[in-house]
């Protein structure tokens, strides 16, 4: 199961708004035996109330709904009103990874940050041919993606305090 797997020292948590998405991953995770992986249903609008000021030390952001049209702008996961609850939930100077197929949600995402004042640490516009993809976990929407040819955007930015 990606990043749990690979780094058992660190405590990973999962947040899916969707019932039936969050049941199909922890479904697949059972048999790996992760006690450093738990999924919780919630929306993620509402880190605060899960989570005390500071507690999170990395955020990642995997193939997000682009939610394309600008009325729902409100519900990207790259909006100013969520980039405001991680700043408040993750360590200072705490770090946002973030990864889509979707190019339009990505430069969307880059203005965001860049609007919030965040500090980009890295941009992929193809991460499958980088050197970054040499320590790339993948997920499955990932590795679907990527099979049918289409570029992966990854960015990694910090909050500036």
């Amino acid at each position: 199961m990606g990043w749990p797997k690979k780094y058992p020292q660190y405590n990973f948590i999962g947040l899916e708004i969707e019932s039936t998405v969050a049941a199909i991953a922890a479904k697949k995770a059972e048999p790996e035996h992760l006690p450093n992986l738990t999924f919780v249903r919630a929306d993620g609008a509402g880190l605060d109330t899960y989570f005390a000021d500071g507690e999170i030390d990395q955020l990642y952001l995997n193939f997000s709904d682009p939610w394309p049209k600008t009325r729902h702008e409100k519900r990207r996961l790259t909006y100013k009103s969520f980039l405001a609850n991680y700043q408040q939930v993750l360590v200072p100077k705490g770090s946002i990874e973030f990864k889509t197929d979707n190019m339009g949600l990505f430069q969307y995402s880059l203005t965001s940050l860049n609007n919030y004042g965040m500090i980009f640490d890295g941009v992929w516009l193809d991460l499958h041919h980088s050197d970054e993809n040499e320590g790339n976990v993948e997920t499955e929407y990932e590795q679907k993606f990527a099979a049918k040819g289409q570029p992966i955007y990854k960015l990694r930015a910090h909050f500036a305090k």
